[in-house]
């Protein structure tokens, strides 16, 4: 599952988008203002971000360069009804990692979208992380403890994977909405607690030693051995 920032100002274009990605098991969020898209952006929390590059305000090639002095490493697709080669050039040269002309068809720009993520991916990130005798492969998107498959639903993948991320450090709740669930999510009710309460079944079941702790009033950690009272 991807985490995918969308600045498009073309609402029936964002639709169409945003419903293929959510039934392809992506998170997307869609932000119309340009420049908001850009603070968006630069937050750090997106896997690629999708940039028209005809907007009112910041056009895509102005939002790309900005982003890119604050960001040199997120991977960006540039989309556009322009396609000729010196256009094309400009969004690359912008800093753009690729350029895709409309109209397309959803299958190109999914696959075009998947192969930024997994090429950055494969450049900055461990695709395996292991604590103790849990193993999560994040390309293959399969868990196991010991000699148990855990078969873990997209989102609490998701969840474990934040946690093994950061083993002994704590993850508070909001660090895990925010990276998990949509930018403008609604929370209703204790989801996060709720879907980390069905993960913490299915990794420490039947175990001697529990691999997940609630820390009080903070979140979550992950962490070969237990301290009292958790």
């Amino acid at each position: 599952m991807l985490r995918l920032l969308l600045i498009e100002d073309d609402v029936r274009s964002a639709q169409y988008l945003m419903r293929g990605l959510a039934e392809s098991g992506h998170v997307a969020d869609h932000i119309a203002d340009s420049r908001t898209g850009l603070a968006m952006a630069g937050e750090g929390i997106y896997d690629v971000v999708v940039v028209d590059r005809r907007m009112p305000g910041l056009d895509g090639v102005e939002l790309v360069s900005a982003l890119r002095r604050r960001d040199p490493g997120i991977p960006v697709l540039m989309i556009s009804a322009l396609s000729s080669t010196q256009q094309r050039v400009e969004g690359l040269k912008a800093g753009a990692d690729d350029y895709l002309v409309k109209p397309y068809a959803f299958a190109e720009i999914l696959a075009r979208i998947e192969a930024l993520a997994r090429r950055n991916d494969e450049g900055r990130r461990q695709t395996v992380l292991q604590v103790a005798d849990l193993k999560l492969d994040v390309a293959a998107r399969s868990a196991v403890r010991g000699a148990r498959d855990l078969r873990l639903q997209a989102r609490e993948l998701a969840l474990l994977e934040q946690l093994m991320r950061r083993p002994g450090q704590v993850v508070t709740r909001a660090m895990l909405l925010e990276a998990v669930w949509n930018y403008d999510f609604d929370p209703k009710g204790n989801i996060v607690d709720m879907h980390m309460h069905r993960l913490r079944g299915k990794v420490d079941h039947d175990t001697e030693a529990a691999l997940i702790h609630t820390v009080a009033g903070a979140g979550y950690c992950i962490r070969a051995l237990a301290t009292d009272g958790e």
